[in-house]
This record gives C-alpha cells, structure tokens and sequence, in this order.
C-alpha cells in the first residue's frame, strides 16, 4: 500500500514547507477513526493558502485513501481545543514516512507527557464549556423543559468526563466513557444513572443535577486556574479586555457564563467604575 500512495506524498515531503508525512491505516472494519477510509496520508507544513487542504484517491480496485493537508498552527489548534478528537489517534496510531528534524517525535512526545501548562488550559476549556450546559440545563429543567434540559445534562457529563481524563494526565480519545469508567467511575455511574434510571426523567435529572453540583463544586478551583492566572495579571478588566486577550480567545462565548458562575463563587469579585453617566458604572473584574 504505501508504494502505490509513495507518489502523492514523495513530491511534497521534498519540500521545505513540510514538516512531517504519517500514515494511518483502518484497523477495524467501521474504520470510525479513519472516516471509513483505508488510510488517511496526514502531512504537516509550515503554511499554505488554507489551514487543511482534503483530497480522495481510489487505489487497487475500490479501497479508498484520504490526504489531509494541514498546517501546523491548525493541528496546534486541534490539539489545544480538542476540536478534532481524531488527531490524536492519528498521531498515536500513524506510521511516520517523512519527519524533518524530528518535529512529528517531538510531538508525539509532548502528547505522551501532556506538559502541565497545557493541561490546565484544556482544563479551563472543558470547564467552561461544562458550566455553559450545566447552567443551560439547569434553567431549562426548572422552568419544565426537560428533554432540552435532558440533553444539556448528557453534554455537561461528557464534559465532565473529559476534564476528569485531563485532571489525570491523559487527552480524552473518542472512547470518553470506557476512559473515565476506570479513572473516575463515579462520573461513568451518573452517566449510566441518568440514561437506564427506570425513574421519570424529572426525577432522574433532579437527582442528577444534586449530584452533579458537588462533582463540579470539587473541581473549580483546577478548573477556574487558567483564567483566573491570566485575569491576575492586571488590577481589574473590561469584559471586552477579557473577551480579546490572546490566551482566553479560545474560551468565546462561554466565558461570560463562566466568569458569573466564578462571581457566585467568590473567585472573581465585580468592581464598578463609575462613567460619566450618573449612576452608570463600568464593571470591571478582578481575582478575589
């Protein structure tokens, strides 16, 4: 197989631009990894026009090959975000055909240690986006919409999951559930609770918020670090100043929801300033 696809990716690993060629074959016969494809040709590059770049091939009698052409700043941002949960069984399961300078290694390498500074701002990610549905749902279900409310609670437990995962060391992969079933069964039983309960839904989801809410309680402080390291940077902050600093970009419109859920906990404290409208003040933030 990789002499047929040598010649789609021989051509471009000669040039300076790219920094790394991989191969990922489908293991398994859904080839849910590989988007049901035979093999996917992953090639890495400095810059190009566009941050991916897809192309399909057909080889010996109907098997199917995907190229992915992506830039480093994309596969950066994936990885950050998690935005792409293939990537990093690609990168894990990928044979390497071309690495300059050893940057694919390295990165496997980074992946493999998962650097603490890394971890605490995937954290920060997974813990906004878990208050986003955690606070949706819970409004929904008190004013009686529980199916909405219902599919908010799955989403705040996936994130929930995934932050457990991170919290231990580990980049969540596309099987959450069998992960956190051995590092936090705690998680997995609520999961488990709130999809087979014989209970109503109303009852399954109260329950499940009360047990939810210590769960959550338990990891603000790890959860809330990343923000709150950035936001004690400077005295007070606009939301906008927030909003646009180039570390909390990635947190978008989670983070107003995260920051109020960080006032009630008294983490983060308003400071109003006044304008020069009478009895119009800015409010600020700052760490408390």
């Amino acid at each position: 197989m990789e002499d047929i696809l040598r010649p789609i990716y021989q051509e471009r690993a000669s040039q300076s631009n790219t920094l790394g060629v991989l191969l990922v074959e489908k293991k398994h016969k859904s080839g849910h990894i590989t988007d049901t494809f035979d093999v996917i040709l992953l090639i890495v590059v400095k810059e190009a026009d566009q941050p991916l770049f897809i192309k399909h091939y057909t080889y010996d009698d109907g098997k199917k090959a995907a190229l992915h052409i992506v830039t480093e700043s994309q596969l950066q941002e994936w990885l950050l975000l998690g935005t792409n949960r293939k990537i990093f069984e690609w990168l894990h399961e990928a044979k390497i055909l071309f690495d300059r300078n050893e940057f694919v290694i390295n990165l496997k390498t980074e992946l493999r240690d998962f650097p603490f500074n890394g971890r605490k701002i995937k954290m920060g990610l997974e813990f906004a986006k878990l208050i986003r549905r955690y606070v949706d749902g819970k409004a929904l279900f008190e004013s009686g919409q529980f199916l909405d409310a219902y599919n908010h609670v799955v989403h705040s437990l996936h994130h929930l999951a995934r932050l457990a995962i991170i919290e231990n060391g580990l980049h969540p992969e596309l099987t959450v559930w069998q992960q956190v079933k051995q590092i936090e069964p705690e998680i997995y039983k609520l999961y488990v609770e709130l999809v087979n309960s014989e209970e109503t839904l109303e009852k399954r989801l109260e329950l499940l918020f009360l047990a939810s809410e210590f769960m959550i309680h338990s990891r603000t402080v790890i959860g809330a670090a990343h923000l709150l390291e950035v936001l004690g940077r400077k005295e007070k902050w606009l939301f906008n100043e927030i909003m646009t600093d180039n570390e909390l970009i990635p947190y978008s419109v989670d983070l107003a929801v995260l920051i109020e859920y960080l006032i009630e906990k008294h983490l983060i404290e308003v400071v109003n300033v006044e304008t020069k409208g009478h009895g119009v003040f800015h409010r600020c933030y700052r760490i408390a």
